[in-house]
C-alpha cells in the first residue's frame, strides 16, 4: 500500500518520464526496422499507444506502470533484433 502511495505522490513526474520513454523507444523502435513490415509495427505501436491512452486517461498508476514495462520489454527486445 505504501508503494501505490507513493507512485501516486509522484505521479507527474513518473508520467513524464514515461512519456519520455515510451516515446521515444516506440519511435526509435519504428525507424530501426518496424516499419517494414505490418506485424511487427503492429507490435510496436497497439503497447505504445496503450501506455499513451492510459496516461492520458489518468488511469491508476498500477496499470500504467504494468503496461509501461511491458511495453518497454517489448521495444528493447524488438530493437535487439533489428540492430542485429
Amino acid at each position: 500500500m505504501e508503494n501505490q502511495f507513493v507512485s501516486e505522490q509522484n505521479r507527474f513526474a513518473i508520467i513524464s518520464g514515461l512519456i519520455l520513454l515510451v516515446g521515444c523507444l516506440g519511435g526509435l523502435t519504428v525507424g530501426m526496422g518496424a516499419i517494414n513490415n505490418v506485424f511487427t509495427l503492429m507490435l510496436v505501436v497497439f503497447p505504445t499507444m496503450t501506455t499513451l491512452s492510459l496516461l492520458l486517461a489518468v488511469a491508476p498508476m498500477v496499470w500504467i506502470a504494468r503496461v509501461a514495462l511491458a511495453t518497454v520489454f517489448v521495444d528493447a527486445v524488438l530493437l535487439v533484433y533489428f540492430l542485429l
